[in-house]
């Protein structure tokens, strides 16, 4: 039983090492924020990606209202280790209004935006002018959200386009952001 207690101790001591070396590596920051987007109740962290570089966050994605986004962004902050935070959120709005569609949809109405994601970011992917991995496609209710980076003005208005020419699309909202490299 002493050798099971001394084990444990020194895989606990291990692991606090490795959690508090690691934490304040770009790879370890990130790692940190994502688990305090899961553990919180108010935001999906599904729907936002974390990305770090030089201790300053990024985050992006496409979620469902601003209090989540809200939540995100100040969960971030809050982390130990990050110098900045860099918010490129968007908030689904496909009626306009400011509120996010109704989260109650039929079934069909869900495979069918599914069906829409899929289709553009198959043109993304087939346009050699368009960097498709570089760009996450959501779909609600029929509008289309692009998020992510692309190289340059042209590459942004591409990829619109073919989000607008896809079957089924009713409006694309784009969050692109022109990449630094």
């Amino acid at each position: 039983m002493k050798r099971i207690t001394h084990a444990m101790g020194v895989l606990i001591g291990i692991a606090f090492f490795l959690m508090t070396s690691c934490s304040q590596t770009d790879v370890g920051l990130t790692t940190k924020v994502k688990a305090k987007l899961i553990a919180d109740t108010t935001v999906n962290a599904y729907q936002i990606d974390v990305e770090t570089k030089n201790g300053v966050v990024t985050l992006t994605g496409n979620i469902d209202n601003m209090a989540a986004k809200d939540r995100a962004v100040d969960l971030a902050k809050d982390t130990a280790g990050v110098r900045n935070v860099v918010d490129m959120i968007s908030v689904r709005t496909a009626a306009g209004d400011g509120d996010a569609p109704d989260p109650h949809r039929t079934v069909g109405e869900v495979i069918d935006d599914a069906g829409i994601t899929v289709s553009v970011k198959s043109q993304l992917f087939k346009d050699p002018d368009v960097k498709g991995l570089r760009i996450d496609v959501d779909t609600r209710d029929g509008v289309v959200f692009l998020t992510g980076e692309v190289r340059s003005k042209l590459e942004e208005n591409k990829a619109i386009e073919l989000a607008k020419q896809t079957k089924g699309v009713r409006d694309v909202r784009a969050n692109l952001t022109l990449s630094r490299s």
